[in-house]
């Protein structure tokens, strides 16, 4: 298989192409073809990530404190973040997967493709260097830790709502996405809030989770 077009892509041309088809090997097909999957180096990938996502948001962010650190680290070092990461580079076209993934549309798969993703990342540190590595991970993910910063002091907002609107009995409070923009890798959700079926407000955010805690912000101001 030809790597130029992802290479192109990640910004990053491997000497070792070999290490570049490993780090594509699903279980599945390293099984099947008697080769090595890319197991180990999505291990070591996963803690060169949250090493350097930690030191970039510890140097770029001091106004957070240790555990809002923490959540945004979480927030941004996770399956749903590094799907997206592999939907914009297209990764889904060169992962290797046996037959039977295959059958199944295995490389299009949100835990195979961000695994795929924390591989490369070991990849590229063995053929290039951490320096390297860190270019990769800040370009694709500083966006990431961008939004996550901006709604890290909104975590309990839908928690508030709750308990605001229980104080005299329970309610029944949902959230429904209403609308959906931009590509797979950087969508924007508008999400409504609804206690008994009447709409409390309408938030928007760069993630589910995110447009929720807007829309559960602005229910609060509005009952205020």
């Amino acid at each position: 298989m030809n790597f130029e077009k992802l290479e192109k892509s990640i910004g990053y041309s491997f000497k070792d192409k070999s290490i570049l088809k490993q780090a594509l090997t699903h279980t599945s097909y390293a099984y099947e073809t008697k080769t090595e999957s890319n197991e180990k180096l999505e291990f070591l990938g996963d803690s060169i990530l949250e090493y350097i996502s930690s030191k970039y948001i510890y140097l770029n962010y001091k106004n957070l404190k240790e555990g809002e650190m923490t959540k945004v680290r979480a927030e941004v070092v996770c399956e749903d973040s590094l799907y997206r990461v592999a939907q914009k580079h297209n990764f889904s076209d060169f992962i290797l997967v046996g037959k039977s993934e295959a059958n199944n549309n295995g490389n299009q798969k949100p835990a195979i493709l961000a695994d795929s993703i924390e591989a490369t990342i070991a990849a590229i540190y063995f053929d290039g260097g951490l320096e390297k590595a860190e270019k990769f991970i800040i370009t694709n993910l500083k966006q990431e830790i961008e939004n996550s910063t901006k709604h890290v002091g909104m975590k309990d907002f839908k928690t508030v709502l709750q308990e605001k609107l229980q104080e005299n009995g329970d309610v029944s409070i949902k959230y429904t996405v209403i609308k959906e923009t931009g590509p797979d890798h950087n969508k924007t959700f508008t999400v409504k809030v609804e206690v008994n079926g009447k709409e409390l407000a309408i938030g928007e955010g760069k993630t589910k989770k995110h447009a929720e805690m807007n829309a559960a912000g602005k229910a609060l101001e509005n009952l205020n």
